[in-house]
């Protein structure tokens, strides 16, 4: 599909500048959030309507934290292909709905770095789900639009307005191979840390 109404969004980020402006602007535009524990609590707290992650899945965060989004709830959504009439059907059968956004940016790994942490407790910041989940709307660019990082913010709200709030895929094309080039590099420099230490 060429222009993708965004109606539906995951907002789950490490990196909280210019989220409350990015997340108003999407509510204001009729888009549902749902996010995660610490995104969604500064959500709340700057008045806006967010569906948690553990409501959407029935299942809450577990392992301090370490299964929060990777669940078929939220994985299913993103990966409908929904040009696919088949991949449509299966949402519906089993309840579920698409997302068309998903805003994830990465735990800070080079902040573990430049500390002088133990191996385990380097390896609690190495982020699972977001890298998951950006790898999954980046691959799947033609039904979902991925933001991967603050700095583009401003240019999917551009976007949105220009479009009746919609994307184009030339944008979300864009943002999946910046997804994929910001994926190659987080897993670059964990494997270095993991090799020095």
């Amino acid at each position: 599909m060429d222009m993708l109404p965004i109606r539906r969004a995951i907002l789950s980020v490490t990196d909280k500048s210019g989220l409350d402006d990015f997340a108003r602007f999407l509510q204001e535009n009729g888009v549902e959030l749902v996010s995660t524990g610490g995104t969604r609590k500064k959500l709340v707290q700057a008045g806006l309507k967010v569906r948690s992650v553990s409501d959407l899945t029935g299942f809450p965060e577990i392992l301090g934290g370490r299964v929060k989004t990777l669940h078929p709830h939220v994985h299913a959504g993103i990966l409908a292909d929904k040009d696919d009439s088949t991949h449509m059907q299966t949402l519906k059968d089993l309840r579920l709905a698409p997302f068309d956004l998903i805003c994830v940016n990465l735990y800070n790994f080079a902040d573990a770095m430049r500390q002088t942490l133990q191996d385990k407790q380097a390896v609690e910041q190495i982020d699972i789900g977001g890298p998951t989940m950006l790898r999954a709307s980046a691959k799947n660019f033609h039904s979902v639009a991925v933001i991967p990082d603050p700095s583009h913010y401003s240019e999917c709200m551009e976007e949105m307005r220009a479009n009746n709030g919609a994307l184009s895929l030339a944008f979300r094309k864009r943002m999946a191979v910046i997804t994929f080039d910001l994926t190659s590099s987080y897993d670059r420099m964990i494997a270095d840390y993991l090799r020095r230490s």
